[in-house]
Parts: structure tokens; C-alpha cells; sequence
């Protein structure tokens, strides 16, 4: 009869103890969210929304690799456009987005890993453009396309230069080489690998006007020993030399 009693405890137990398990995989699993952000993210087929194994890129290969160190749980979704997937994550507890710059005015909305690779802002012209530049101030004259609800679309509103702005970026590239844009706000190395996409070569660096980094950010309710985690795991991937091997694949 105690036999039994124990043997009964003992089953009951470990079945508490994988239900724990499965809560705590569950509770520290995250949704994550990006955009067609060529060479970080992108789907497979060029499309605006792809899941999983049909997503790419620098970044997407980083945050994998981060995510499968750390133990953490992940879905993947990539979606259009990036304004929603932003708020998303603002707002919905166990949600992350990437990639995204990492200022001031966001600091306090997210909770943040990386880096996970540059995004210097750039003015790109024309190969036959006459435009030079030495600041920002001095392309108030010209009409800069930027990608909407990006960082740098903002700061230039921020700044009154009011530039005309798209929902894909790479839209930006025909735009500038069809004249309807004097310059292309854009990230280095984003844009001109989006331009190479659209068979556009030869674009002019005509300012380098910030250097910023790109990071994964997390709702801000992610429990702090996720995002420390999540944040050794990058810091060991990249010590092993595993980020430069990444980047190097793409760039």
C-alpha cells in the first residue's frame, strides 16, 4: 500500500514538473516580427509575408542563431508593413520586431538586444548628379524620398526636411534614377543592396549623415532573464566569430 502511495506521488509530481517545463518554454517563447528589409530580412520569394523557414537575411540568420543559444522559443513572421508590425510590438506582451534602430525617443518603449549590425544613414544621388553635400541642412532644397515609419523618415520630419515617402524603400531607387526624387534617404548597406535588386548601379554616397546600429526590441513586459538571455547569447555567437561569418555571407 505505501509502495503504491509513493509510486502515485512520485507520477503526480513529475507531472507537475513537466507542466512547469511546458509553461516555462511557453511563457519565454516569443512571436517575432519583421519586414522585407534586404540584407537583414527578407522572404525568400520577394513577397510581404512569409513565415519561418521562408524568411532570410543578416539579421534573420543572427536572431535565429541567438534564440536556438539561448533556449528561448520563437515564431516567425514576416509581414507589411513595418508601422503595423511596430506597434504590434509595442503593444502585445511575448512580441518582438527587427530589424529597428535604437533611439533615444525609443528607449524607454522596448527592451532591447544587440547590436545585430550597422545602419549608417545615407544621401544617395544619381550616378550623373551634381548634388554635394557637407550637412544635412543643405538638402532642404532637394526632394529626398525616405521609407515611411523608419527612423530616418522620421528624424528628417523631425527636422522639417518633409520627405516624400513610400511603403516599400526599394521604390525609392527607380524613383531616384527616373528623376521624381533628387535624393534617396536610405540605410549602408540597405539601400544599395536594394538597389541592386532593381538593377540600379552606380548610386552616388553623397552624405553619410548618422551611424546607427540595429537591434531586436521586445515588448517591454519580456521578463528581464529573457532579455539577458537572449543578450549572452548574442554577445558568445559573436565572440565565436558566428555574426561576422553571417555578415560576410551577404555583404
Amino acid at each position: 500500500m505505501f509502495k503504491s502511495v509513493v509510486l502515485a506521488l512520485i507520477s503526480v509530481l513529475a507531472l507537475l514538473a513537466g507542466t512547469v517545463r511546458a509553461d516555462d518554454s511557453q511563457a519565454n517563447s516569443v512571436v517575432l516580427l519583421t519586414e522585407n528589409f534586404p540584407p537583414y530580412n527578407m522572404a525568400t520569394d520577394g513577397k510581404n509575408f512569409a513565415q519561418e523557414s521562408n524568411i532570410e537575411g543578416i539579421a534573420v540568420e543572427i536572431v535565429r542563431q541567438t534564440f536556438k543559444r539561448a533556449g528561448i522559443g520563437y515564431s516567425l513572421t514576416l509581414r507589411f508593413p513595418w508601422e503595423r508590425i511596430y506597434k504590434l510590438a509595442l503593444e502585445k506582451p511575448g512580441y518582438g520586431v527587427f530589424v529597428t534602430a535604437r533611439l533615444p525617443e525609443r528607449e524607454t518603449l522596448f527592451k532591447w538586444v544587440g547590436p545585430i549590425g550597422p545602419d549608417d544613414w545615407i544621401m544617395l544621388a544619381r550616378a550623373d548628379s551634381t548634388i554635394e553635400l557637407k550637412t544635412l541642412e543643405q538638402a532642404r532644397q532637394y526632394k529626398i524620398g525616405a521609407y515611411k515609419g523608419d527612423a530616418i523618415a522620421e528624424e528628417l520630419t523631425r527636422q522639417g526636411l518633409n520627405p516624400i515617402t513610400v511603403l516599400s524603400d526599394k521604390d525609392n531607387a527607380r524613383k531616384l534614377v527616373d528623376g521624381q526624387i533628387d535624393l534617396w534617404a536610405t540605410g549602408d548597406p540597405a539601400g544599395r543592396y536594394l538597389a541592386r535588386q532593381e538593377g540600379i548601379s552606380g548610386l552616388k554616397n553623397v552624405l553619410r549623415f548618422n551611424q546607427a546600429e540595429l537591434f531586436l526590441a521586445l515588448n517591454k513586459e519580456t521578463p528581464d532573464a529573457v532579455v539577458a538571455r537572449l543578450q549572452k547569447a548574442l554577445n558568445d555567437i559573436r565572440a565565436e566569430g558566428v555574426v561576422d561569418k553571417i555578415l560576410g555571407n551577404y555583404l
